[in-house]
């Protein structure tokens, strides 16, 4: 039944992407807005509902270290894994207009992440003003944004599709990507009981990815489409809503502590793999296909590296 089960979340969550996409890409032909403001925005925030979810659970629940780690595994997850999946698919082209601003913004919070763990506590006031940074992030990028004669081009067949049908798609896609997420960490979680793998390990691997995995099936789906826009803005919208949106909200409903291991490591690890997406982005045409394979690889190793220093169940 549990293996039933994973089968139905899989095939929900690549529904949904398909359906997210589909509208996503129809919305920014529909309005004039590129499809990179449309999967740092919708897509993005959209994807990354699981990990709201969780850290607003876990900050009322008393659990600082969940809500924290929550968002910081899954940023990681969604570069290293999410990306280097994506591009293994499909080489995601870097010159994308305006994604150096979004790039260097991502880095920017990422920076604030690791400053906010040395002071050790994101209190309400520091919440507060990271959900305005996101507030006005978001409207300078819409702003500011526009549509290329190419993305035009791709989509004008897109633009014809009803308002009301764009919304289902959006709508739709959301609701069946957290079905299907939902289905899939329960029954993986069931499964890796079953199979003798410790509590530890199933909350550093299969939670942490789990929470992701709207991103992946989105950015893949996205792949599979070539609109590498989708694919890329939806990695970074996410990673930057995920500390500003998540992480502020959160703290505006209950201050959250932040462990000190989380400090020396975890947010380090975030931040460093942050900086070689950037580096990547700014030095190469695209994310290569062996550029994605030594994403995976790196996130293997890291993945391993934590299953080392986890006691056994």
């Amino acid at each position: 039944m549990e293996i039933l089960f994973l089968i139905i979340g899989l095939a929900l969550l690549f529904a949904g992407g398909e359906a997210l996409v589909r509208g996503a890409v129809a919305l920014a032909a529909k309005i004039g807005m590129s499809p990179l403001i449309i999967g740092l925005t919708v897509v993005g925030f959209g994807t990354s509902t699981p990990e709201l979810v969780v850290s607003i659970k876990a900050a009322f629940e008393g659990s600082a270290d969940i809500a924290v780690g929550n968002v910081v595994g899954s940023n990681t997850a969604n570069i290293l894994f999410i990306l280097g999946l994506a591009a293994l698919i499909s080489p995601i082209p870097t010159m994308i207009a305006g994604i150096r601003r979004d790039l260097y913004v991502m880095l920017a919070v990422a920076v604030l992440m690791l400053g906010l763990g040395y002071m050790g506590i994101i209190d309400r006031l520091a919440g507060g003003v990271m959900v305005a940074l996101l507030v006005a992030y978001v409207a300078y990028a819409a702003v500011n944004s526009k549509t290329s004669p190419e993305d035009q081009d791709e989509t004008q067949q897109q633009a014809n599709m009803p308002v009301w049908q764009q919304a289902a798609y959006i709508i739709g896609g959301l609701v069946l990507l957290i079905l299907g997420a939902d289905y899939l960490i329960g029954s993986a979680t069931t499964i890796a009981r079953a199979i003798g793998v410790s509590e530890a390990v199933i909350g550093l691997t299969i939670v942490a990815v789990g929470t992701s995995l709207p991103e992946l099936a989105t950015s893949v789906i996205a792949a599979f489409r070539k609109h590498s826009e989708i694919a890329i803005g939806n990695v970074v919208g996410s990673n930057i809503y995920n500390i500003l949106g998540i992480l502020g909200v959160a703290s505006l409903l209950k201050p959250l502590s932040i462990a000190p291991t989380m400090t020396s490591f975890d947010i380090p690890v975030m931040l460093a793999v942050t900086l070689l997406l950037v580096v990547a982005m700014l030095a190469f045409r695209s994310i290569s296909r062996s550029i994605g394979a030594g994403f995976v690889l790196i996130y293997v190793a890291y993945c391993v590296w934590l299953y080392t220093q986890t006691p056994a169940a």
